[in-house]
């Protein structure tokens, strides 16, 4: 965390926690007139919505983190850029509370484009955060992790786009498209893509 970025990435955690904590309030105690464990059983969506939620704003927060660590100055293009995206992902429980309720209501595939648009929507954010960090010359170039990330971010913004062009024919084969970008990003860039100190000459 650079002197410059310091209040940016303090003030995008602290949405990125709150917006993961308040996720518990989303779930409900268990129906009258039910057996408690059939009552709790019953709200599985819930559950699903709930952790799916947890999980996706968790990896948007590690690669949130994984870009401020390249960036050196701030200015105020970013700081609207950063705001965009951190309304993505407040956002995010709201789609996946619809997907996991279209579960029990048959409005699958419906919810499925809702869902998925909306992951194309951040895809599109966390994009053009990136955009305004390189053409305004906040990020050191020489680092081999921004091209990485340059590559990762343009892999998935494709694969969010044909994720949702998928949703009108294959339902499940589109969500797990999107499950196999969560992981993409989840996992760690290669050794090749992490930032190395340059060195004085």
């Amino acid at each position: 965390m650079t002197g410059e970025t310091g209040r940016i990435e303090a003030f995008s955690d602290g949405i990125f926690s709150i917006a993961a904590t308040l996720l518990v309030l989303d779930l409900k105690p268990p129906a009258a007139g039910l057996p408690f464990w059939q009552g709790l059983a019953a709200q599985w969506p819930g559950y699903a919505s709930f952790l799916l939620s947890f999980l996706f704003i968790g990896i948007m927060w590690i690669n949130h983190h994984r870009l401020f660590s390249h960036i050196l100055h701030s200015d105020d293009a970013l700081m609207v850029a950063n705001l965009m995206l951190l309304l993505g992902v407040v956002w995010v429980p709201y789609p996946t509370s619809l997907m996991a309720r279209a579960l029990s209501t048959g409005q699958l595939r419906e919810a499925a484009i809702f869902y998925n648009g909306s992951y194309l929507v951040i895809a599109l954010l966390f994009n053009w955060l990136f955009f305004t960090c390189v053409t305004r010359g906040l990020v050191d170039r020489q680092y081999a992790g921004v091209r990485g990330i340059a590559r990762r971010y343009g892999v998935g913004l494709t694969m969010y786009l044909i994720c949702l062009a998928v949703t009108w024919w294959n339902v499940p084969l589109s969500l797990a498209i999107n499950a196999g970008m969560a992981v993409f990003f989840l996992l760690s860039p290669s050794k090749e893509e992490k930032p190395h100190a340059v060195s004085a000459g």
